[in-house]
């Protein structure tokens, strides 16, 4: 079991090794994604926290993982964060409940394949720049995530779909193409936030 603070490195010989360890073996009782990098001695490291912005991590074991539907309470649970800091960004509070729904349905401790964590699902290096110090701590990962999106809706005049697809494919992706890039995933995303939008707009 790989615990949640500690990196192991591994020749690349013995990497291979025990990746196939993991898949033979199925998930530890302590599942989670592993996530390898290279460093520049060409040692590979394995981890389930990526939580460095200087390194390139590459998803390698993918925990099985089990959605369930949210209940009623777990939608409205962090109301209070969401209005406290929409007001200080002056953001709809709708509209970051709908981002929160879309990224990580209202899942606190939610890890993306990328490794995009928390509410918000906010990358490492985000995260760092954002200055939020503990990406699963709610209040936290609102607060970036808020800034974030403040920011970009600054930077696209306002223009609601430009910011959702820069938040979810980045900034620069939506410069280089002038528009909502041409990638499904992102197309999808707007969509669905625009969606959640409106039906929490409504409430």
């Amino acid at each position: 079991m790989i615990s949640q603070r500690k990196i192991i490195a591994l020749p690349p010989a013995a990497f291979f090794i025990a990746l196939v360890a993991l898949s033979l073996l199925g998930a530890p009782p302590v599942r989670a994604d592993i996530y390898k990098y290279v460093d520049k001695n060409g040692t590979i490291h394995l981890t389930n926290v990526p939580t460095s912005p200087h390194f390139n991590y590459v998803l390698v074991y993918r925990e099985k993982r089990v959605l369930f539907n949210i209940k009623a309470e777990d939608a409205s649970k962090y109301d209070e964060v969401i209005t406290q800091t929409a007001k200080r960004h002056d953001v709809d509070p709708a509209l970051i409940k709908a981002v929160i729904k879309a990224e990580s349905n209202f899942n606190h401790r939610a890890v993306s394949p990328k490794g995009a964590r928390g509410l918000m699902q906010l990358m490492p290096s985000t995260a760092h720049a954002l200055q939020v110090p503990d990406s699963f701590h709610p209040e936290s990962n609102v607060e970036g995530g808020v800034k974030y999106l403040r920011y970009l809706m600054e930077l696209f005049r306002n223009d609601l779909s430009l910011a959702l697809a820069a938040y979810n494919a980045g900034e620069n992706a939506v410069i280089k193409h002038r528009g909502i890039p041409p990638y499904r995933e992102t197309q999808n995303y707007v969509q669905r936030v625009l969606s959640h939008y409106r039906q929490y707009r409504e409430q």
